[in-house]
């Protein structure tokens, strides 16, 4: 008899490729886990899955937590296994820029993310690193749907575009646009994503979410010990609208930058860096305490 888990995913994307290697090489079904994949399109909407009882575990930013914590309910959320590390987006330009400065965004057009959305917050956080303002040195067009940036780009808006894969790779193949920096690269070990539950949910499931967790570790252990050929092949079926070259292409490129995290421990310096740039991009109203929104003890117990 497994047992039935409702996962509420933010988006479905190959950054998220140890979870697809979990689910395709059976490891949730090893640790007697049914699990039920739902896609939320929005930290939001993910977010208020779990909170109304829809979803058992969401996986999202962390930073939805906080904003969730802040406003005080009785059941918050906390987040118990850290999946990226890194920002997953891209810089994209319409030429090639092989000595590309974030300083040559001086005065463009960028098509950017939503106010308060982490791709968004990275970005920002990076130009401030870099001595440009945001709401003056440029200009950020951010009302643009999540998902349909790429396409605008291609019919000629904005001088940059910064752009999740596949949209990415999609512009170069078309010869549309080309990558010209990864926002994960430059903004350094940022905790992207991570899985979380209600306080409640934990409490009275420990085993569940320490079976979840061993899970996903498991493909944690396949990413980090297999090709980008061979977790490409593996997670294919999750993607059947991407070729393999694409799909192994962008595998290639998360791999390459050290996107996926070795073990699921979401660590203290992660989670203050990650309130640095809330803070940085005017999202915060106060900083919460490390210890209040995670746990590392299922993360530890899957790993060592």
């Amino acid at each position: 008899g497994l047992t039935k888990v409702t996962l509420n995913e933010v988006a479905h994307s190959i950054f998220y490729a140890p979870q697809y290697v979990a689910i395709e090489k059976g490891y949730f079904a090893e640790e007697g886990i049914e699990l039920d994949l739902v896609t939320g399109f929005g930290a939001d909407k993910t977010m208020t899955a779990v909170l109304s009882g829809e979803a058992d575990i969401g996986f999202m930013g962390s930073e939805a937590s906080i904003y969730v914590y802040n406003q005080n309910p009785d059941d918050y959320i906390v987040n118990f296994a850290q999946l990226t590390q890194r920002a997953g987006n891209f810089l994209v330009a319409r030429e090639t820029m092989p000595d590309f400065k974030w300083e040559d965004l001086k005065g463009k057009d960028v098509l950017g993310g939503r106010k308060g959305g982490m791709p968004q917050m990275v970005f920002e956080y990076i130009l401030k690193k870099n001595n440009l303002d945001p709401a003056t040195d440029l200009h950020i067009d951010q009302s643009i749907d999540f998902g349909s940036t790429a396409a605008a780009f291609s019919g000629g808006q904005g001088d940059f575009t910064v752009e999740f894969e596949p949209g990415a790779s999609t512009l170069e193949k078309e010869g549309k646009g080309y990558v010209v920096a990864s926002l994960g690269v430059d903004s350094g070990y940022v905790p992207y994503t991570s899985y979380s539950a209600k306080t409640s949910f934990l409490n009275e499931n420990p085993q569940i979410i320490q079976s979840f967790t061993n899970a996903l570790q498991k493909g944690m252990d396949y990413v980090q010990n297999h090709s980008p050929e061979e977790i490409a092949q593996v997670i294919s079926p999750q993607f059947p609208e991407t070729d393999m070259d694409t799909l192994t292409t962008i595998v290639n490129r998360y791999y390459e930058q050290d996107t996926w995290k070795e073990n699921l421990v979401f660590e203290k310096d992660s989670f203050e860096l990650l309130q640095d740039i809330l803070e940085s991009a005017g999202e915060l109203e106060k900083r919460v305490d490390y210890e209040q929104l995670i746990t590392t003890e299922f993360a530890k117990s899957a790993y060592f």
